[in-house]
């Protein structure tokens, strides 16, 4: 499903034809990393995407990937997020939040060798004069036996005119497992 999407959005088939990606950095987990940096963002670009896969090592089956964006820990942040795990739906808001959750990685008590997946795309992020606006959908899948895989929607604001240089990765808690790995790609403008 992962790659079906990334296809459409590689395809300029979500939000307007005529774009194309182009990658800026990878960055790949060796195991025990509290957060991965993405650093020294070009502002070249008409917006910023992140695509990932994640496990984290706390005794979880999932929990949230989140992002801070300029090293960002204060208040900032809004957040709006829809999910379902094939039995109900959760609508959720947030104001004055402290990061942005982007989706919902597998945890140490998952599946061995599974991993969740997000795609987020960070808006107007060179912009000086705009606040930034995040769009994200992820999900997971936990253990064969129990109903912690979900699929998440999710959009918010960071609320600065700070262009963004700088995109950090978290897991909830705990540390990031080896092989945890995020791709930051610039969108270029028709």
């Amino acid at each position: 499903m992962l790659n079906s999407i990334v296809g459409i959005l590689n395809g300029g088939g979500a939000g307007g034809g005529g774009s194309s990606f182009e990658s800026i950095a990878t960055l790949t987990a060796a195991g025990g990393e509290s957060y991965l940096s993405f650093t020294s963002i070009p502002s070249t670009y008409a917006s910023i995407q992140l695509r990932g896969i994640g496990r984290f090592s706390t005794a979880t089956t999932s929990n949230y990937v989140t992002i801070k964006l300029n090293n960002d820990t204060a208040a900032n942040y809004v957040r709006h997020r829809l999910y379902g795990d094939g039995t109900s739906a959760v609508a959720q808001g947030a104001t004055a939040a402290t990061y942005m959750p982007i989706g919902r990685v597998a945890g140490a008590s998952a599946t061995a060798s599974v991993f969740g997946a997000a795609i987020c795309d960070i808006h107007d992020y060179a912009s000086t004069t705009n606040n930034k606006t995040i769009r994200a959908f992820g999900g997971n899948d936990g253990a064969a036996a129990d109903t912690s895989y979900q699929v998440q929607l999710a959009s918010g604001l960071w609320l600065s005119t700070a262009a963004v240089n700088r995109v950090d990765v978290y897991p909830d808690s705990g540390t990031w497992s080896a092989g945890s790995t995020f791709a930051l790609y610039g969108v270029k403008g028709s």
